[in-house]
C-alpha cells in the first residue's frame, strides 16, 4: 500500500521508538503533524515557543539515549529552533528537526515567510537537505536519521507545503539500523600511555561525561593510581555519589581542593572531557587524553599521548599495563581540602546561619533585607529530592548553586546548557524529561531571567499536566552578569530584573505557585512544593549579593569586586 511523505516520517518514528515530536503547528507542517495524530505510539506536544520544543527535544535525546525530534514551520518557525539546537549540537547529542518551507514552486522567489533554511542550518547540523520530491524517501530520511545518530548532532530536513501529502512512488521497508562497537586503542597506544603514567610522579584524573557509562573502570584506575578525580560538571551525574576520590569541579564554578589537585600533580589524564576553560589548566603537566571524538584531542591543552577511542575499554586496557601505588598522599591531601571545603560550604546553606554570629555580620554587609540565601535553598532542595530525580538548571547561578549543593546520588540525572550556556532551557528541558517519564521527579533550578525568557511554556507544562517542580532563584537580578562585572570592577549595569510574583502568575495559568520571602519560611515553602503531586512554581526571593568565590581567586578579581562596590554606592547615593 502506498504510504504519503507525511505518513512515511510517522512510521519512521515509530520504528525509531520515539514518544514525542515537540513543535508549534503550521501550514507546511500540516500533512505530516496529521499523520502524527493517526500514530498508535508517537504523540504531538504543541509548545508555545519552537525554541522550547527543541530544547525538550534535546533533553529526551540525552535521558533516553535515542534520536529526539522537534519541528518548526517555514520561515520564523524553523528560525525559532535555532537556539535549541545549537545546545543539542554542542551537546553531542543526536536531534532530528523537520523544518517547513515554502511550496516548492515558489522557492527562491522571496516568497511569503521564505527562508533559506539550507543556509541557516549550515553550521549546526552535521546533515540538511531539502526534499524536493517524494522519490527522495525514504534514502533522505534514513541517511539523516543515521548521521545524526552516528555523529551525534543534528539533523535537518527541510519539508515543502506541497510534498508531505504526496505518496511515495514506490515503498520499501525503511532501513534504519545501526550496529555499534567498543572502540580500543591499539596495544602500541596503550602501551605508551601506561609508559608515561608509570614514569611519572602524582597523577590526577579530569573526568567528563563521556566517561558515565565506565564508572567502575574508572574507578578502578583512580584506586590504582592513589590519584583525586575532578569532575567536569556534566560528571556530576555519573561519578559524585559514593566515590572516595572525587574531590568536586574546577573553573569559575569548582572549589580549591579540585584547582589543588590539578596544579600539584605531575600528570593529567582526561578521560571523556572537553572541558573548555584554558585557564584552568595547569602548565607544565604530561598529559593522556582519552577521547572518542579524535578532534577534541588536544583542543584545549597540549597532550602528550592521545588516544582516540571509547573510555570504557581504554582504561581497562590502561589497568592491565600501569602499576598499583602505595603511595597515597596526593590522593588524601586533595580529598581533606575537599572535605574541608564541603564543611564551610554546609555552614551556608545552614538554616539559621543568619541568626548566628558570624551570620549577623555577614547579613550587615551582604544582606540587609534578609533574603533567603541562595546556598540555602539549593540544599533544601537536595534533602527532600529524591534519588533517582532528573535536574535541569539554567545558565548562571543557579547552575553554581546547584553544582555546589546538590549531590547527584543514586540514579540522578543532570541536564543544562553546559556547553552552550544558554539562557532558557531548564523549563522546556524539564518538560521533555517530565514526559519520558510521569512518575519520575524533575526538578528546574530556573533562574529568574531565564524563566522569564520562556514563560509562555509553563501553559505547555498546564496543558500536558506534567508534575515538575520549578524552583526559581528570584535575586530579581541577571547575577553571573552582575559578577562578571563587579570582578571586572564595573558597576553593576543593565542585570536588575522588575519581576513579577512568579507564583501568582503560576496561580494565574492553573499552576500551583509557592513564594517564600524569609529564610524562617524556606523549609516549609519546600516541603508543600515536593508534596503537591501536580507541577509546582517554588519562587524563592533570594539574595542578590551572594558572591560564589572561585576555585582559585585573584587578587586582581579581588579589587576589581571593591572598586565595583565603590562605585555602586557613590551610584546609589547620587
Amino acid at each position: 500500500m502506498a504510504r504519503t511523505v507525511g505518513r512515511l516520517f510517522a512510521d519512521t518514528l515509530e520504528e525509531l521508538g520515539v514518544r514525542h515530536v515537540f513543535g508549534v503547528v503550521g501550514d507546511a507542517l500540516n500533512p505530516l503533524t496529521d499523520a502524527i495524530r493517526t500514530s498508535e505510539s508517537v504523540s504531538w506536544v504543541g509548545c508555545r515557543h519552537e525554541e522550547a520544543a527543541a530544547f525538550a527535544a534535546g533533553a529526551q535525546s540525552q535521558l533516553s539515549d535515542t534520536i529526539g525530534v522537534c519541528m518548526g514551520t517555514v520561515g520564523p518557525g524553523a528560525v525559532h529552533l535555532l537556539n535549541g539546537l545549537y545546545d543539542a549540537a554542542k551537546s553531542g547529542t543526536p536531534v532530528l528537526a523537520i523544518a517547513g518551507q515554502v511550496p516548492l514552486a515558489e522557492v527562491g522567489t522571496d516568497y511569503f515567510q521564505e527562508v533559506d533554511n539550507d543556509l541557516l542550518f549550515k553550521d549546526v547540523a552535521v546533515f540538511r537537505a531539502t526534499v524536493t520530491s517524494p522519490e527522495q524517501l525514504p534514502g533522505l530520511l534514513e541517511v539523516a536519521v543515521r548521521t545524526a545518530i552516528g555523529r551525534r548532532g543534528v539533523a535537518v530536513l527541510t519539508v515543502p507545503g506541497d510534498i508531505g501529502d504526496k505518496e511515495l512512488p514506490a515503498d520499501r521497508p525503511l532501513r534504519l539500523s545501526l550496529v555499534g562497537s567498543g572502540n580500543r586503542p591499539d596495544d602500541p597506544a596503550l602501551d605508551e600511555a601506561a609508559r608515561l603514567i608509570n614514569a611519572s610522579g602524582d597523577v590526577t584524573l579530569l573526568v567528563g561525561r563521556g566517561a558515565r557509562e565506565s564508572r567502575a573502570d574508572v574507578l578502578a584506575l583512580a584506586e590504582r593510581l592513589g590519584a583525586p578525580m575532578v569532575l567536569t560538571l556534566k560528571a556530576k551525574e555519573g561519578f559524585e555519589g559514593d566515590n572516595p576520590y572525587q574531590v568536586g569541579q574546577t573553573g569559575l564554578i569548582g572549589n580549591p581542593a579540585a584547582a589543588w589537585a590539578m596544579d600539584h600533580a605531575e600528570t593529567l589524564v582526561l578521560l571523556g572531557t572537553d572541558f573548555p576553560y584554558r585557564d584552568w589548566y595547569p602548565e607544565g603537566k604530561k598529559v593522556v587524553q582519552v577521547d572518542r571524538v579524535a578532534e577534541h584531542i588536544g583542543r584545549r591543552v597540549p597532550v602528550d599521548v592521545g588516544l582516540a577511542a571509547d573510555v570504557g575499554p581504554t582504561v581497562r586496557g590502561l589497568l592491565e599495563r600501569v602499576g598499583a601505588r602505595k603511595e597515597r598522599e596526593h590522593l588524601e591531601s586533595a580529598r581533606k581540602k575537599f572535605l574541608k571545603w564541603q564543611e564551610g560550604q554546609a555552614k551556608l546553606a545552614e538554616p539559621g546561619h543568619d541568626r548566628g554570629l558570624v551570620g549577623r555580620m555577614r547579613s550587615a554587609f551582604d544582606n540587609r533585607d534578609h533574603l533567603v540565601r541562595p546556598e540555602a535553598l539549593a540544599a533544601a532542595i537536595d534533602r527532600v529530592a529524591a534519588d533517582d530525580a532528573v535536574f535541569t538548571s539554567d545558565t548562571g547561578m543557579a547552575t553554581v548553586w546547584l553544582s555546589r549543593f546538590v549531590e547527584m546520588r543514586g540514579s540522578r540525572r543532570l541536564l543544562g546548557s553546559y556547553n552552550l550556556g544558554s539562557m532558557a532551557n531548564a523549563m522546556p528541558q524539564s518538560i521533555g524529561a517530565q514526559l519520558l517519564d510521569r512518575d519520575r521527579q524533575v526538578v528546574a533550578f530556573c533562574g529568574d531571567g531565564g524563566l522569564s525568557m520562556l514563560l509562555g511554556d509553563l501553559m505547555t507544562i498546564r496543558t500536558e499536566r506534567l508534575p515538575v517542580k520549578l524552583v526559581v532563584f528570584d535575586n530579581q537580578r541577571l547575577g553571573m552578569v552582575k559578577l562578571e562585572q563587579e570582578q571586572a570592577g564595573l558597576p553593576e549595569f543593565g542585570t536588575v530584573l522588575d519581576n513579577p510574583d512568579f507564583a501568582a502568575v503560576a496561580r494565574a495559568l492553573g499552576i500551583t505557585g509557592i513564594r517564600v520571602e524569609r529564610a524562617e519560611d524556606l523549609a516549609e515553602g519546600v516541603r508543600r512544593a515536593f508534596e503537591e503531586p501536580g507541577p509546582v512554581v517554588l519562587d524563592v526571593l533570594t539574595n542578590p549579593e551572594e558572591v560564589a568565590v572561585p576555585a582559585k581567586p585573584t587578587v586582581q578579581q579581588g579589587w576589581g569586586f571593591a572598586i565595583a562596590k565603590v562605585r555602586e554606592n557613590l551610584d546609589s547615593s547620587g
